[in-house]
């Protein structure tokens, strides 16, 4: 399976803004610094993943071991979920705002 570059895509997003003359609403502009942060949070999460594996040894007080799916795996799903939901409502203020011609300060909310 071929990696997606998520920055690649971001760069995607910005650009089909700037086409439709959105990459300065305010609306835009927040949800989208949300989603860059999204984006790095994925990235460090896949690292710590890759690094530690996907099971991770918890040892208790008596020196049992257990075994189980590392918690980095729930964040990163939560995470990517999230990230998908912001990168829909990004388009969406793209798409709804496109033909809107905005004036300095105005934003639609």
């Amino acid at each position: 399976m071929a990696k997606i570059d998520l920055n690649a895509q971001a760069a995607k997003i910005l650009e089909a803004a700037q086409k439709s003359g959105v990459e300065q609403n305010f609306l835009f502009v927040t949800t989208f610094k949300r989603y860059q942060v999204q984006l790095k949070m994925l990235s460090e999460l896949e690292r710590e993943i890759a690094e530690s594996g996907t099971m991770v040894t918890k040892e208790y007080v008596k020196g049992r071991q257990n075994i189980y799916s590392h918690p980095a795996i729930t964040a990163y799903n939560r995470t990517a979920d999230s990230a998908n939901r912001t990168a829909s409502t990004l388009m969406k203020v793209i798409v709804s705002l496109e033909d809107k011609t905005l004036s300095a300060g105005d934003d639609i909310l």
